[in-house]
């Protein structure tokens, strides 16, 4: 009969292009891998910026230049509105990774170091996937969790060393910035399988815009500034390339390959900060860091090869 020909029957079109699933793996997996490039930048940057703005000053006038190049995509591109059922979610990602997270981590880097810092982004894989297990429903296997445990443990002890280990009260706030930033982190990459990963970060920065434009000017007139490289450099950065660009390719990345893999890819993020961390602010790096770096880049090998 037919019908089981067509179900016995070899194809040969879906063999010929059996390679193609791993295709969109693969840019996936680099689309998220430059996300993290971007964003091991942010706390070095604000730590630029910091030098010619306030705390506030800083995060507002980021989020509202952010806003504002991706309006101006979303209105160019004439992109109509988002459905009423992703306002929710949209409203998750704008508290978490738009508002919350750099806020809290600028507040943070006012009396912590990057190294220190950075065990914020040692964290974040872990909950993000815990996050994700809860929120979407996804089950990685056994294998996937010990790698995951097992990076995070290495990059927490690293930059735990590094800082001497004492609690203080920027410690609040990053543990505060993580678990926001993974609710963020979570909920985006939920959408961008629905929505293009850009329009997801573009919608979730303009639905910051009525909040972030009188936030910027009350800032500005109480925080004085001042005008200088570092200044304006770091805040560039942090609105255009951790802000904007780094979210687009990484929900995009998250999208494509799921959530709980390539919150993985983060686990290299702090010890890229601990990099230009030396190269942009001159701190000091142990001999502990290619250990470190080799550890990791196990884990990652891992949880990528884990069914999840």
């Amino acid at each position: 009969m037919r019908t089981e020909n067509s179900a016995t029957a070899p194809n040969p079109i879906a063999v010929s292009g059996s390679a193609a699933p791993a295709r969109p793996a693969v840019r996936g997996t680099l689309q998220a891998g430059l996300g993290v490039a971007a964003f091991s930048l942010t706390f070095p940057a604000t730590a630029w910026g910091l030098e010619g703005f306030g705390p506030w000053s800083l995060v507002a006038v980021r989020s509202v230049l952010a806003a504002l190049i991706a309006g101006g995509f979303l209105l160019a591109l004439r992109v109509p509105l988002p459905d009423r059922r992703h306002w929710a979610g949209l409203a998750v990602v704008a508290a978490g990774v738009v508002l919350g997270f750099p806020l809290l981590t600028t507040l943070a880097l006012q009396t912590s170091t990057t190294a220190h810092a950075a065990v914020v982004v040692g964290l974040l894989p872990l909950t993000t996937a815990l996050f994700s297990a809860l929120r979407v429903g996804t089950r990685p296997s056994r294998t996937f969790w010990l790698a995951a445990l097992a990076g995070a443990a290495a990059v927490v002890a690293f930059t735990v060393q590094q800082s001497g280990g004492a609690l203080t009260t920027a410690d609040l706030y990053l543990f505060a910035a993580l678990l926001v930033c993974a609710a963020g982190y979570t909920e985006g990459g939920r959408l961008a399988r629905t929505m293009p990963g850009w329009q997801v970060t573009g919608w979730a920065l303009v639905l910051c815009l009525p909040l972030g434009l009188p936030a910027a000017a009350i800032a500005l007139a109480y925080e004085p500034v001042q005008w200088n490289g570092h200044g304006v450099t770091g805040l560039l950065w942090v609105a255009a390339g951790s802000q904007l660009l780094g979210l687009v390719v990484w929900y995009r990345g998250m999208a494509a390959i799921g959530i709980p893999k390539a919150s993985q890819l983060q686990l290299a993020q702090p010890l890229l900060t601990l990099v230009w961390s030396v190269l942009l602010l001159g701190e000091h790096l142990t001999v502990a860091a290619p250990l470190t770096a080799a550890a990791v880049l196990v884990c990652i090998a891992v949880t990528q090869r884990a069914r999840g």
